[in-house]
């Protein structure tokens, strides 16, 4: 199993744009960007605590665990 963000399709669901939502979290552009594009990037958790903030959402709703690809 491995870990993937949700970030995009919750902030989608609750009509954030990738741009909006980097600045309400306060979180480098280039971070956001790869969270958008690489939802199995490492992200640490004070940047999750962040974004789950402004979405008003709890981390946990930002992350699932999918299986591993063989």
């Amino acid at each position: 199993m491995r870990q993937r963000l949700k970030i995009r399709e919750v902030a989608e669901a609750k009509g954030w744009t990738q741009s909006k939502l980097q600045r309400a979290a306060d979180v480098n552009s280039r971070t956001m960007s790869g969270i958008y594009h690489d939802p199995y990037r490492d992200v640490a958790y004070s940047t999750l605590a962040k974004i789950a903030r402004v979405l008003e959402v709890e981390v946990g709703e930002l992350v699932e665990m999918v299986p591993d690809e063989e």
